[in-house]
Protein backbone atom coordinates (compact mmCIF):
# COMPACT_ATOMS: atom_id res chain seq x y z
CA UNK A 1 0.00 0.00 0.00
CA UNK A 2 2.38 2.32 0.84
CA UNK A 3 5.08 1.92 -1.98
CA UNK A 4 1.93 1.26 -4.70
CA UNK A 5 0.32 4.47 -3.91
CA UNK A 6 3.31 6.67 -3.34
CA UNK A 7 2.76 8.91 -6.47
CA UNK A 8 -1.12 10.02 -4.82
CA UNK A 9 1.11 10.12 -1.63
CA UNK A 10 3.45 12.22 -2.99
CA UNK A 11 0.83 14.50 -4.95
CA UNK A 12 -0.97 14.59 -1.34
CA UNK A 13 1.30 15.73 0.74
CA UNK A 14 1.35 12.70 2.69
CA UNK A 15 4.65 11.10 0.98
CA UNK A 16 6.04 11.00 4.62
CA UNK A 17 3.06 10.95 6.76
CA UNK A 18 1.89 7.29 5.01
CA UNK A 19 5.12 5.42 6.40
CA UNK A 20 4.27 6.24 9.72
CA UNK A 21 1.09 6.10 9.60
CA UNK A 22 1.25 2.06 8.38
CA UNK A 23 3.71 1.82 11.25
CA UNK A 24 0.61 1.70 13.62
CA UNK A 25 -0.85 -1.75 11.86
CA UNK A 26 2.38 -3.22 11.55
CA UNK A 27 3.31 -2.62 15.44
CA UNK A 28 -0.39 -4.26 15.77
CA UNK A 29 0.37 -7.23 14.12
CA UNK A 30 3.76 -7.73 15.83
CA UNK A 31 1.76 -7.10 19.49
CA UNK A 32 0.11 -10.09 18.23
CA UNK A 33 3.04 -12.11 18.01
CA UNK A 34 5.30 -10.62 20.40
CA UNK A 35 5.79 -14.45 22.33
CA UNK A 36 7.24 -15.83 19.07
CA UNK A 37 8.79 -12.19 17.35
CA UNK A 38 12.57 -13.29 15.67
CA UNK A 39 14.96 -10.92 14.12
CA UNK A 40 18.13 -10.90 12.56
CA UNK A 41 21.18 -11.04 14.68
CA UNK A 42 22.76 -8.17 15.87
CA UNK A 43 19.14 -6.50 16.49
CA UNK A 44 20.37 -5.93 20.02
CA UNK A 45 22.71 -3.29 18.29
CA UNK A 46 19.95 -1.52 16.55
CA UNK A 47 17.67 -1.44 19.83
CA UNK A 48 21.08 0.26 21.56
CA UNK A 49 20.92 2.21 18.97
CA UNK A 50 17.30 3.63 19.36
CA UNK A 51 17.35 3.94 22.82
CA UNK A 52 20.99 5.95 22.46
CA UNK A 53 18.94 8.21 19.77
CA UNK A 54 16.08 8.73 22.65
CA UNK A 55 18.67 9.84 25.22
CA UNK A 56 19.25 12.42 22.95
CA UNK A 57 16.48 14.18 24.38
CA UNK A 58 18.16 15.13 27.34
CA UNK A 59 20.57 17.47 24.84
CA UNK A 60 18.73 18.97 23.19
CA UNK A 61 19.34 22.60 24.98
CA UNK A 62 22.85 21.95 26.19
CA UNK A 63 25.05 24.38 23.79
CA UNK A 64 27.29 23.05 21.04
CA UNK A 65 30.47 25.16 20.18
CA UNK A 66 29.97 26.69 16.91
CA UNK A 67 26.47 26.46 17.04
CA UNK A 68 23.50 29.71 17.37
CA UNK A 69 22.02 29.17 20.27
CA UNK A 70 18.46 29.74 18.74
CA UNK A 71 16.10 27.13 18.42
CA UNK A 72 13.19 26.95 20.82
CA UNK A 73 10.66 24.27 20.21
CA UNK A 74 11.77 23.84 17.17
CA UNK A 75 14.88 21.44 18.46
CA UNK A 76 11.99 19.69 19.99
CA UNK A 77 9.55 18.79 16.74
CA UNK A 78 12.79 17.72 14.62
CA UNK A 79 14.24 15.48 16.90
CA UNK A 80 10.32 14.09 17.35
CA UNK A 81 10.17 13.60 13.62
CA UNK A 82 13.58 11.95 12.94
CA UNK A 83 13.05 9.54 15.99
CA UNK A 84 9.17 8.65 14.27
CA UNK A 85 11.51 8.07 11.30
CA UNK A 86 13.84 5.21 13.19
CA UNK A 87 10.61 3.88 14.91
CA UNK A 88 9.00 3.30 11.58
CA UNK A 89 12.62 1.54 10.64
CA UNK A 90 12.38 -0.60 13.42
CA UNK A 91 8.69 -2.02 12.84
CA UNK A 92 8.98 -2.48 8.77
CA UNK A 93 12.45 -4.53 9.75
CA UNK A 94 10.59 -6.77 11.90
CA UNK A 95 7.04 -6.69 10.28
CA UNK A 96 8.69 -8.76 7.71
CA UNK A 97 11.34 -10.85 9.18
CA UNK A 98 7.89 -11.92 11.10
CA UNK A 99 6.08 -12.57 8.54
CA UNK A 100 5.65 -16.31 6.77
CA UNK A 101 5.89 -16.25 3.00
CA UNK A 102 1.80 -16.75 2.46
CA UNK A 103 1.36 -13.90 4.31
CA UNK A 104 3.84 -11.43 2.57
CA UNK A 105 5.53 -13.15 -0.57
CA UNK A 106 8.93 -11.97 -1.01
CA UNK A 107 8.36 -11.38 -4.51
CA UNK A 108 5.50 -8.90 -4.29
CA UNK A 109 7.75 -6.49 -2.17
CA UNK A 110 10.64 -7.33 -4.77
CA UNK A 111 8.48 -6.19 -7.32
CA UNK A 112 6.50 -2.91 -5.08
CA UNK A 113 10.26 -2.22 -4.63
CA UNK A 114 11.03 -2.89 -8.98
CA UNK A 115 8.15 -0.39 -9.14
CA UNK A 116 9.22 2.42 -7.11
CA UNK A 117 12.13 2.09 -9.48
CA UNK A 118 9.51 3.17 -11.66
CA UNK A 119 8.14 6.07 -10.19
CA UNK A 120 11.54 7.09 -9.09
CA UNK A 121 12.16 7.50 -13.42
CA UNK A 122 9.22 8.78 -13.86
CA UNK A 123 9.97 11.71 -11.54
CA UNK A 124 13.74 12.06 -12.67
CA UNK A 125 12.16 12.47 -16.27
CA UNK A 126 9.68 15.00 -15.35
CA UNK A 127 11.99 16.80 -13.27
CA UNK A 128 14.84 16.75 -16.24
CA UNK A 129 12.49 17.97 -18.91
CA UNK A 130 10.09 20.26 -16.68
CA UNK A 131 12.11 21.62 -13.78
CA UNK A 132 9.63 24.18 -12.55
CA UNK A 133 6.88 22.66 -11.86
CA UNK A 134 5.57 22.68 -8.35
CA UNK A 135 2.26 21.76 -7.18
CA UNK A 136 -0.21 22.88 -4.19
CA UNK A 137 -0.70 19.67 -1.78
CA UNK A 138 -3.85 18.86 -0.39
CA UNK A 139 -1.91 18.96 3.29
CA UNK A 140 -0.53 22.76 2.16
CA UNK A 141 -4.53 23.89 1.70
CA UNK A 142 -5.40 21.73 4.90
CA UNK A 143 -2.73 22.73 6.88
CA UNK A 144 -2.79 26.84 8.74
CA UNK A 145 -0.32 29.29 6.67
CA UNK A 146 2.27 29.67 9.46
CA UNK A 147 2.31 25.46 9.46
CA UNK A 148 2.32 25.19 5.88
CA UNK A 149 4.75 27.79 5.37
CA UNK A 150 7.69 26.22 7.70
CA UNK A 151 10.71 25.63 5.61
CA UNK A 152 11.41 22.26 7.37
CA UNK A 153 7.69 21.06 6.66
CA UNK A 154 7.11 22.49 3.27
CA UNK A 155 9.93 20.50 1.73
CA UNK A 156 7.79 17.35 2.93
CA UNK A 157 4.51 18.90 1.80
CA UNK A 158 5.29 20.41 -1.06
CA UNK A 159 5.57 19.01 -4.51
CA UNK A 160 8.67 19.91 -6.22
CA UNK A 161 10.07 17.66 -9.42
CA UNK A 162 13.45 19.38 -9.48
CA UNK A 163 15.99 21.62 -7.82
CA UNK A 164 17.45 24.20 -10.49
CA UNK A 165 21.32 24.55 -9.78
CA UNK A 166 24.24 26.69 -11.75
CA UNK A 167 27.07 24.28 -10.67
CA UNK A 168 28.23 24.42 -14.20
CA UNK A 169 27.98 28.21 -14.32
CA UNK A 170 24.34 27.56 -15.81
CA UNK A 171 21.01 26.63 -14.76
CA UNK A 172 20.76 22.81 -14.49
CA UNK A 173 17.70 20.74 -13.02
CA UNK A 174 18.43 18.05 -10.42
CA UNK A 175 15.08 15.44 -10.70
CA UNK A 176 14.22 15.10 -7.25
CA UNK A 177 10.21 14.04 -7.19
CA UNK A 178 8.69 11.88 -6.04
CA UNK A 179 10.48 12.93 -2.75
CA UNK A 180 11.84 15.89 -0.74
CA UNK A 181 15.09 16.67 -1.94
CA UNK A 182 17.48 15.93 -5.13
CA UNK A 183 19.86 13.84 -3.35
CA UNK A 184 17.06 11.56 -1.80
CA UNK A 185 16.11 11.18 -5.45
CA UNK A 186 19.46 10.07 -5.95
CA UNK A 187 19.89 7.37 -3.19
CA UNK A 188 16.17 6.19 -4.05
CA UNK A 189 17.74 5.50 -7.19
CA UNK A 190 20.39 3.59 -6.01
CA UNK A 191 18.37 1.68 -3.72
CA UNK A 192 15.56 0.70 -6.07
CA UNK A 193 17.73 -0.27 -8.72
CA UNK A 194 18.70 -4.16 -7.64
CA UNK A 195 15.15 -4.81 -7.26
CA UNK A 196 14.09 -3.23 -10.59
CA UNK A 197 16.24 -4.91 -12.63
CA UNK A 198 15.74 -8.74 -10.50
CA UNK A 199 12.14 -8.54 -10.95
CA UNK A 200 11.38 -6.29 -14.56
CA UNK A 201 14.85 -8.16 -16.37
CA UNK A 202 16.48 -11.14 -15.00
CA UNK A 203 13.78 -12.73 -13.63
CA UNK A 204 11.15 -11.34 -16.22
CA UNK A 205 10.26 -12.86 -19.60
CA UNK A 206 9.32 -11.02 -22.98
CA UNK A 207 7.36 -8.04 -23.11
CA UNK A 208 8.13 -7.52 -19.57
CA UNK A 209 11.84 -7.74 -19.95
CA UNK A 210 11.79 -5.70 -23.16
CA UNK A 211 9.76 -3.39 -21.29
CA UNK A 212 12.26 -3.57 -18.29
CA UNK A 213 15.42 -2.88 -20.52
CA UNK A 214 13.76 0.16 -21.85
CA UNK A 215 12.89 2.27 -18.42
CA UNK A 216 16.58 1.11 -17.55
CA UNK A 217 17.92 3.27 -20.41
CA UNK A 218 15.63 6.02 -20.41
CA UNK A 219 16.29 6.11 -16.78
CA UNK A 220 20.43 7.39 -17.41
CA UNK A 221 19.26 10.68 -19.11
CA UNK A 222 17.77 11.70 -15.29
CA UNK A 223 21.22 10.13 -13.63
CA UNK A 224 23.20 11.97 -16.27
CA UNK A 225 21.64 15.56 -15.74
CA UNK A 226 20.99 15.01 -11.82
CA UNK A 227 24.85 16.09 -11.88
CA UNK A 228 25.13 13.35 -8.66
CA UNK A 229 28.40 12.65 -8.38
CA UNK A 230 27.23 10.52 -5.39
CA UNK A 231 25.32 8.27 -7.51
CA UNK A 232 27.59 7.83 -9.99
CA UNK A 233 29.87 6.18 -7.57
CA UNK A 234 27.47 4.24 -6.22
CA UNK A 235 26.21 2.75 -9.36
CA UNK A 236 30.04 1.92 -10.44
CA UNK A 237 30.32 0.66 -6.92
CA UNK A 238 27.45 -2.06 -7.02
CA UNK A 239 28.29 -2.79 -10.91
CA UNK A 240 31.65 -3.85 -9.64
CA UNK A 241 30.34 -5.81 -6.82
CA UNK A 242 27.64 -7.37 -8.70
CA UNK A 243 29.77 -8.36 -11.20
CA UNK A 244 31.96 -10.22 -9.29
CA UNK A 245 29.56 -12.21 -7.67
CA UNK A 246 27.27 -13.01 -10.72
CA UNK A 247 30.69 -14.82 -12.43
CA UNK A 248 31.39 -16.63 -8.86
CA UNK A 249 28.07 -17.89 -9.13
CA UNK A 250 27.78 -18.17 -12.60
CA UNK A 251 30.63 -18.91 -13.76
CA UNK A 252 31.38 -18.68 -17.87
CA UNK A 253 27.59 -18.36 -18.50
CA UNK A 254 27.17 -15.23 -16.32
CA UNK A 255 30.83 -14.33 -17.74
CA UNK A 256 29.70 -14.20 -21.62
CA UNK A 257 26.43 -12.52 -20.73
CA UNK A 258 28.46 -9.74 -18.46
CA UNK A 259 30.96 -8.71 -21.65
CA UNK A 260 28.35 -8.61 -23.71
CA UNK A 261 26.38 -6.08 -21.37
CA UNK A 262 28.93 -4.21 -20.62
CA UNK A 263 30.05 -3.65 -24.46
CA UNK A 264 26.19 -2.65 -24.97
CA UNK A 265 26.48 -0.40 -21.91
CA UNK A 266 29.77 1.35 -23.35
CA UNK A 267 28.12 1.75 -26.50
CA UNK A 268 25.27 3.47 -25.14
CA UNK A 269 27.33 5.33 -22.68
CA UNK A 270 29.87 6.52 -25.48
CA UNK A 271 26.84 7.77 -27.24
CA UNK A 272 25.27 9.72 -24.73
CA UNK A 273 26.65 12.91 -23.08
CA UNK A 274 27.09 11.27 -20.05
CA UNK A 275 31.51 11.74 -20.77
CA UNK A 276 31.49 15.26 -20.93
CA UNK A 277 28.78 15.80 -17.84
CA UNK A 278 30.90 13.89 -15.77
CA UNK A 279 34.05 15.76 -17.21
CA UNK A 280 32.07 19.47 -16.60
CA UNK A 281 30.81 17.97 -13.17
CA UNK A 282 34.38 17.32 -12.05
CA UNK A 283 35.94 20.67 -13.69
CA UNK A 284 33.31 22.22 -11.21
CA UNK A 285 33.37 20.59 -7.56
CA UNK A 286 30.84 23.54 -6.43
CA UNK A 287 30.41 21.83 -3.17
CA UNK A 288 33.42 20.54 -2.25
CA UNK A 289 34.93 22.82 0.08
CA UNK A 290 31.62 23.83 1.22
CA UNK A 291 31.19 20.10 2.50
CA UNK A 292 34.50 19.40 3.94
CA UNK A 293 34.26 22.40 6.02
CA UNK A 294 31.74 21.52 7.43
CA UNK A 295 32.19 17.92 8.17
CA UNK A 296 34.72 19.63 10.38
CA UNK A 297 32.99 22.17 12.25
CA UNK A 298 30.08 19.15 12.99
CA UNK A 299 33.03 16.89 14.24
CA UNK A 300 35.24 19.37 16.39
CA UNK A 301 31.25 20.68 17.73
CA UNK A 302 30.37 17.05 18.85
CA UNK A 303 34.03 16.00 20.15
CA UNK A 304 34.54 19.49 22.21
CA UNK A 305 31.22 19.75 23.35
CA UNK A 306 29.57 15.82 23.65
CA UNK A 307 31.44 13.12 22.04
CA UNK A 308 29.38 10.29 23.61
CA UNK A 309 26.40 11.31 23.50
CA UNK A 310 25.73 14.21 20.90
CA UNK A 311 23.26 17.33 21.14
CA UNK A 312 20.32 15.47 19.98
CA UNK A 313 19.43 16.96 16.61
CA UNK A 314 21.20 19.23 14.10
CA UNK A 315 21.92 22.87 14.85
CA UNK A 316 22.36 26.35 13.22
CA UNK A 317 25.69 27.47 12.63
CA UNK A 318 26.35 30.19 14.42
CA UNK A 319 27.89 33.51 12.47
CA UNK A 320 28.38 33.26 8.43
CA UNK A 321 31.42 31.26 8.58
CA UNK A 322 32.76 32.66 5.35
CA UNK A 323 35.03 29.97 5.09
CA UNK A 324 32.41 27.45 4.31
CA UNK A 325 29.43 30.05 2.73
CA UNK A 326 29.76 33.34 3.08
CA UNK A 327 26.42 33.86 5.15
CA UNK A 328 22.96 33.92 3.63
CA UNK A 329 22.23 36.99 1.18
CA UNK A 330 19.54 38.03 -1.14
CA UNK A 331 18.75 36.27 -4.27
CA UNK A 332 21.28 33.66 -2.79
CA UNK A 333 19.66 31.55 0.57
CA UNK A 334 21.89 28.58 -0.10
CA UNK A 335 24.69 30.94 0.00
CA UNK A 336 24.29 30.36 4.13
CA UNK A 337 25.82 27.24 5.45
CA UNK A 338 23.55 23.87 6.07
CA UNK A 339 23.47 23.26 9.48
CA UNK A 340 26.02 21.35 11.48
CA UNK A 341 25.22 17.18 10.87
CA UNK A 342 23.64 17.64 7.76
CA UNK A 343 25.13 17.06 4.60
CA UNK A 344 26.25 13.52 5.41
CA UNK A 345 24.18 10.81 7.19
CA UNK A 346 27.44 10.13 9.10
CA UNK A 347 27.32 13.87 10.47
CA UNK A 348 23.79 13.29 11.75
CA UNK A 349 25.12 10.51 13.69
CA UNK A 350 28.43 11.90 15.52
CA UNK A 351 27.10 15.21 15.68
CA UNK A 352 23.30 14.48 17.37
CA UNK A 353 24.12 11.02 18.65
CA UNK A 354 27.30 11.17 19.29
CA UNK A 355 30.39 8.34 18.95
CA UNK A 356 28.65 5.26 20.78
CA UNK A 357 25.33 5.69 18.49
CA UNK A 358 27.38 5.87 15.62
CA UNK A 359 29.95 3.36 16.20
CA UNK A 360 26.12 1.08 17.09
CA UNK A 361 24.34 2.42 13.99
CA UNK A 362 27.64 1.23 11.63
CA UNK A 363 28.21 -1.72 13.33
CA UNK A 364 24.47 -3.11 13.13
CA UNK A 365 24.46 -2.95 9.26
CA UNK A 366 28.05 -3.83 8.79
CA UNK A 367 27.08 -7.41 10.57
CA UNK A 368 24.64 -7.52 8.04
CA UNK A 369 26.59 -7.35 5.23
CA UNK A 370 29.23 -9.44 6.36
CA UNK A 371 26.58 -12.14 7.23
CA UNK A 372 25.36 -12.11 3.56
CA UNK A 373 27.95 -10.87 1.24
CA UNK A 374 28.72 -14.69 0.33
CA UNK A 375 24.76 -15.60 -0.27
CA UNK A 376 23.66 -17.04 -3.42
CA UNK A 377 20.06 -15.61 -3.24
CA UNK A 378 19.06 -13.27 -5.91
CA UNK A 379 17.67 -10.85 -2.56
CA UNK A 380 20.98 -11.20 -0.98
CA UNK A 381 22.88 -9.79 -3.38
CA UNK A 382 20.22 -7.04 -4.17
CA UNK A 383 20.80 -6.21 -0.35
CA UNK A 384 24.27 -6.25 -0.28
CA UNK A 385 24.08 -3.74 -2.94
CA UNK A 386 21.73 -1.49 -1.40
CA UNK A 387 24.09 -1.70 1.72
CA UNK A 388 27.20 -0.70 -0.41
CA UNK A 389 25.22 2.00 -1.50
CA UNK A 390 24.31 3.30 1.54
CA UNK A 391 27.52 3.13 2.76
CA UNK A 392 28.73 5.43 0.45
CA UNK A 393 25.64 7.48 0.78
CA UNK A 394 26.72 8.60 4.24
CA UNK A 395 29.04 10.92 3.59
CA UNK A 396 27.31 13.19 1.69
CA UNK A 397 23.62 12.08 1.92
CA UNK A 398 20.67 12.96 4.55
CA UNK A 399 19.15 9.37 4.62
CA UNK A 400 16.64 9.18 7.25
CA UNK A 401 13.18 8.95 5.43
CA UNK A 402 12.83 6.99 2.38
CA UNK A 403 16.23 5.98 2.11
CA UNK A 404 16.56 4.29 5.19
CA UNK A 405 13.36 3.03 4.94
CA UNK A 406 14.20 0.80 1.79
CA UNK A 407 17.23 0.00 3.48
CA UNK A 408 15.77 -1.69 6.04
CA UNK A 409 13.39 -3.40 3.78
CA UNK A 410 16.71 -4.98 1.75
CA UNK A 411 18.15 -6.14 5.02
CA UNK A 412 14.46 -7.67 5.78
CA UNK A 413 14.54 -9.74 2.70
CA UNK A 414 18.04 -10.52 2.62
CA UNK A 415 17.42 -12.09 5.87
CA UNK A 416 14.29 -14.20 4.90
CA UNK A 417 15.87 -15.20 1.58
CA UNK A 418 18.57 -17.03 3.58
CA UNK A 419 15.95 -18.42 6.13
CA UNK A 420 13.76 -19.71 3.90
CA UNK A 421 16.05 -20.74 0.78
CA UNK A 422 19.42 -20.76 2.41
CA UNK A 423 21.49 -21.89 -1.16
CA UNK A 424 18.61 -20.51 -3.34
CA UNK A 425 20.71 -19.87 -6.69
CA UNK A 426 20.30 -16.03 -7.73
CA UNK A 427 19.83 -16.87 -11.28
CA UNK A 428 17.41 -19.53 -10.39
CA UNK A 429 14.92 -18.61 -13.61
CA UNK A 430 17.07 -17.08 -16.10
CA UNK A 431 17.25 -18.49 -19.61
Amino acid sequence: MIFLGYPLWWLLGLGHIVFMAMTVPMAMFLWRRRNTLVAPAGFGLWLFFIVWVLLGVTVLWVHAPGASPEGGITRLLVFGWRMVWYLSFTVVLLYICNSSEEELPTGRVGRLLGFMFIVTTVGGLVGTFWPTLQLTSLMEMLLPHGLASNAFLRDAIHPKVADVSTILGFEQSRPMAPFAYSNTWGAAYAFFLPFFVLTWIVRARGRRRIAGCVILIASLWPVVYSLNRGLWGALILIGVFGLIRLVAIGGARVLGWTIAGLCAGALIIAASPLPGMVQSRLDNPHSNTRRTLLAVETVKSAWTGSPLLGFGSTRDVEGDLDSVAGGERPGCKACAPPPLGTQGHLWLLIFAHGLVGTVAFLAFFTLRFVRHWRDRSAYSLAGCCVLLSCGLFLFTYDLVEVPLYTVMVAVALMWRAKRDNPVLPVLERVR
